[in-house]
């Protein structure tokens, strides 16, 4: 796989270094998403219960990400801001200190999942089966919390660097752990205890616990210039601060978006059944891998306008956004319409033993989301664009607008005062995506014509200095 010198990030062409930054991470996602599908693909041949149960869990561990996303995302601005400035010292002591927040804050939110889930899952009023297997699942990911909390921080740092090859490794080995491991855990094959939904996330734990190992071994070991050493190695309450002033309004626009899709859920849940319950499920999965390519242009667009800002182009960030909003939004146009064109063909591929009635709900409920599939690609750049220059918070607040103040209120209207019941709340997922890409847009262009990166420049600047 092609890699970048790092001078190239802030003087190469934009398409290409934004293309060959993203693809490692693409993959990266792929790779992600593989870990859920077979999950769920393995609980489909236990129960049908069980694919609901993870599916009630979805925006649950959503939310529990929240942390591991705001550390993340903290620490890779504020590495790439640095690395463009050439501040590579401070850099390196940015990841180091990026990963032990990342585990300090992940094992704060395991004991308080764990403790919590059985009252937790049982907000949603799903039958008792059910909520019996999401309460066990739920559980039993909380121990991959603080795990699954470095490793993400630590993979942002190699980020935020510009070496997204490492992060794709470091993936590969938690997927790989828990792949092979899922059916042995399940269903206890061979030696192994049959755990049955506990054991698909004791797979996910063992798993993120190997790639954090890992990752620790190629930072020492170094890469790229990327190596932390004992100087680096070295706790910064300033470098704690800017992550978590920098990440703090991703981690609640998260728990907004999840939140809400906790609301979604429990509309879904009334008016559709079981049937509408499991039809969003195998949505959100589907989904999620249609979403890849504009997640990992979003992650390799942060850290080029994150360096370009540090080394004082401001130009180059604002092309490097509208760039990267062109190539997701063709791109999910083009996944939007292979997912228009075969929605029975995808829903049957999750649950094969899905009812006739099952797969016909699944299958409106994708072809409903393919017609905003270009938006959520120009929002995670717009996004991306924000983020970089540190203005995480503007981000937050288009997420609380777009869940809030539209999907919401919308699919209740439809669901209920219009009679169109759960394929009304699916109509309010794609309007909401539609609003807030062109809200987003046209605040960016403002933003931007009113000096945003210029100044964003500036801060860079001085943030290295002062480290320094």
């Amino acid at each position: 796989m092609l890699g970048l010198e790092r001078e190239e990030i802030t003087s190469g062409p934009i398409p290409t270094t934004l293309a060959v930054l993203a693809a490692p991470l693409l993959v990266q996602n792929l790779v992600q998403v593989l870990q859920q599908v077979i999950d769920t693909l393995w609980l489909g041949r236990h129960s049908l219960e069980a694919v609901a149960a993870v599916g009630l869990n979805f925006p649950l561990l959503g939310l529990v990400a929240a942390v591991s996303i705001g550390t993340s995302v903290g620490t890779q601005v504020l590495v790439s801001q640095r690395v463009g400035a050439d501040d590579l010292q401070n850099g390196r002591r940015a990841a180091f200190n990026g990963t032990v927040l990342g585990f300090v804050a992940g094992s704060i939110v395991a004991v308080l999942v764990f403790y919590l889930a059985r009252d937790i899952v049982g907000v949603f009023g799903a039958g008792e089966t059910v909520t019996e297997f999401a309460a066990i699942y739920l559980a039993t990911y909380a121990l991959a919390v603080p795990l699954l909390n470095a490793s993400e921080s630590l993979e942002s740092g190699f980020i935020g660097w510009g070496d997204t090859r490492a992060a794709l490794y470091i993936n590969v080995v938690a997927v790989a752990v828990n792949v092979v491991l899922d059916p042995f855990l399940i269903f206890g094959w061979w030696t192994f205890p049959e755990l049955g939904v506990a054991g698909a996330a004791t797979a996910t734990a063992i798993g993120y616990g190997c790639a954090l190992l890992f990752g620790i071994g190629l930072a020492v070991r170094g890469r790229d210039g990327f190596a932390l050493s004992r100087a680096s190695c070295e706790f910064d309450v300033g470098d704690w601060r800017e992550i978590l002033d920098v990440g703090w309004p991703t981690a609640g626009q998260h728990v907004s978006s999840q939140s809400a899709r906790v609301g979604m859920i429990w509309l879904v849940a009334a008016v559709g059944g079981a049937t509408g319950l499991a039809a969003f499920t195998i949505g959100a999965r589907v989904a999620t891998i249609a979403f890849v390519p504009a997640m990992g242009l979003q992650q390799a667009a942060q850290s080029m306008v994150g360096q370009s800002l540090g080394a004082e182009l401001p130009e180059r960030a604002h092309r490097t956004t509208w760039v990267g909003v062109a190539i997701a939004s063709g791109a999910l146009c083009l996944v939007g319409a292979v997912q228009w064109l075969i929605p029975e063909t995808l829903s049957v591929l999750f649950v094969p033993d899905a009812t006739p009635a099952e797969i016909e709900v699944a299958a409106r409920y994708l072809e409903i989301l393919a017609y905003g599939y270009w938006a959520i690609g120009a929002t995670y750049l717009l996004q991306a664009g924000f983020n970089g220059a540190r203005r995480t918070r503007t981000s937050l607040v288009a997420t609380l607008l777009q869940y809030w103040i539209v999907r919401l209120p919308i699919a209740a209207v439809a669901a209920v005062g219009l009679g169109m019941g759960v394929v009304g709340v699916f109509w309010a997922v794609t309007l909401s995506n539609v609003v807030v890409a062109i809200g987003l847009g046209c605040y960016y262009w403002y933003e931007t014509a009113n000096g945003m990166n210029v100044r964003a420049a500036e801060v860079a600047t001085a943030d290295t200095e002062t480290a320094g």
